[in-house]
């Protein structure tokens, strides 16, 4: 039996060793939390007013009321909930998006009663917040939405709510994984040609002819009227949708691949100005995508955020070794840790400020001074040292913060793995590449690098492997080719 114990225990140890930490949440003010919870109050009254609209008010329906009041109170606190696990870093803005869409919609339905199609009410909104949020919190919003409902069902066709429903859940899944334009514009059309043809099957014609100028945008069940409603209001939404992702600082799949252009100014500059800057950073994001892949991360963006990491070095590129094409090294001219290790530090200052200047998204912009953390600059840490310097060790660390999420704790590892492994003997073998690996990698988590940033030992174990698996693609020899006066081979 103790046998048993022991093994259990051990058992319960692994496993928790195994889990990752749960991450925090971002804080939020007093005041918007207060905005929030009136907002949601809002909601609760909206969804259950009309049960006191009766003619004799009775104790039945007042506990009747305050049921629902709660009901709905409480549901909304639930779609906070389930936003915020999915999104550990969203802000109130956000939050505040999520419950005002769920607000319009019930003033909608109170409005518009049974005048307007569930179809154009739950869809669009379903499409923005799974772009911006995720499928999760979209399907949460889904679901919320459809119970509340203010009118009687009976008010409605319950196949027109079911397909309602399955279009919404389509939109919520399709919407957190499409990476263009294109493909939302491509949903636009082919979800409400899926609507028209599920009304016509499940419904049918039975109030209007197909097309009926008369009641062409009013009348539910009408198949043709109803689908053509929501192709309109979805293209508006498009078109909308960059507004939204600037007012509320939203990141879609497609705003990430727009960023991800190396025509972009930004990156171009980096490319003319600081060359061996730009070329590491490429060799970079090659190692943190494959690594990103591997834990089923988000690869676009840790794509855009690996490629504007080390803008900073655009202030100075001289000063960092990869630019300098054997020049001389400022460094060595000043002759100060001090001041080089300033000199360090300001690379991520100066990058936060050009990602200021443009306008880069706040997740982006955390690449720059994450991906560093709170590393010690041991190069010149160790120079001062020598020279026996009065001086706190503080004095050679990034100010950080250390990773708060997966995919900048990956970028630190890869930015850390990327100059030992391209430094490494053609002929060494995997096992001394996995070692020189796991000695990067081991000493960030000795550090303290990776306790906020929600990797489990599994994933990281994944992260080692990833990263020799591309070194081993990019580890490859040539052939030297016989030249001639006249003749070149290739």
């Amino acid at each position: 039996m103790q046998n048993l114990t022991n093994t259990l225990k051990k058992l319960n140890y692994f496993w928790n060793r195994s889990q990752f930490p749960s991450q925090k949440p971002i804080q939020i003010s007093t005041i918007d939390k207060l905005i929030i919870f009136l907002i949601c109050i809002v909601i609760a009254i909206i969804s259950s007013y009309k049960i006191l609209l009766v003619s004799n008010l009775e104790s039945p329906n007042i506990f009747s009321w305050g049921l629902t009041f709660a009901e709905v109170l409480l549901i909304c606190g639930f779609l906070i909930v389930v936003s915020i696990k999915e999104n550990p870093n969203i802000n109130s803005r956000q939050i505040l998006l999520i419950i005002s869409l769920l607000l319009i919609v019930q003033m909608i339905k109170n409005i518009f009663g049974s005048e307007l199609s569930p179809l154009s009410i739950l869809i669009p909104p379903a499409l923005i917040i799974s772009q911006g949020m995720g499928t999760i919190t979209a399907l949460a919003w889904v679901s919320i939405a459809s119970l509340s409902w203010p009118n009687s069902i009976t008010n409605i066709n319950s196949n027109l709510l079911l397909i309602t429903l399955i279009c919404s859940f389509i939109v919520s899944i399709l919407g957190g994984r499409i990476r263009s334009r294109a493909q939302l514009l491509q949903l636009s059309i082919f979800v409400p040609i899926g609507a028209l043809v599920s009304q016509w099957i499940l419904i049918g014609n039975e109030k209007n002819s197909l097309v009926d100028n008369q009641g062409l945008f009013s009348s539910i069940g009408h198949i043709f009227s109803d689908s053509l409603l929501l192709a309109i209001i979805m293209l508006i939404t498009i078109l909308f949708i960059p507004i939204f992702e600037s007012i509320f600082g939203l990141l879609t799949k497609a705003r990430l691949l727009e960023l991800a252009d190396k025509e972009k100014p930004l990156i171009r500059r980096l490319s003319l100005e600081a060359p061996g800057t730009f070329e590491h950073t490429l060799l970079i994001c090659g190692l943190a995508e494959e690594a990103t892949r591997m834990i089923g991360g988000d690869i676009d963006l840790i794509k855009t955020g690996a490629l504007y990491h080390d803008v900073g070095k655009l202030h100075a590129p001289n000063w960092f070794i990869e630019n300098q094409d054997g020049a001389k090294n400022p460094h060595d001219e000043i002759d100060d840790p001090l001041k080089s290790a300033e000199v360090l530090q300001a690379h991520v200052d100066e990058g936060l400020k050009f990602a200021r200047k443009n306008r880069l998204p706040k997740p982006i912009a955390n690449f720059i001074p994450e991906h560093q953390g709170t590393l010690k600059m041991g190069y010149f840490l160790h120079k001062a040292e020598v020279k026996k310097l009065n001086f706190d060790e503080s004095d050679f660390r990034y100010k950080g913060p250390i990773p708060q999420s997966k995919e900048t704790a990956i970028l630190m590892l890869a930015d850390g793995c990327e100059a030992a492994l391209r430094a490494m003997d053609i002929n060494a073998s995997d096992y001394e590449a996995l070692d020189t690996i796991s000695k990067i990698v081991n000493s960030r988590e000795v550090d303290g690098q990776l306790d906020d940033s929600n990797l489990s030992k599994g994933e990281i174990f994944l992260i080692k492997k990833s990263f020799l698996n591309v070194w081993k693609r990019i580890r490859h020899r040539r052939i030297q080719y016989p030249t001639s006066k006249n003749n070149t081979f290739s």
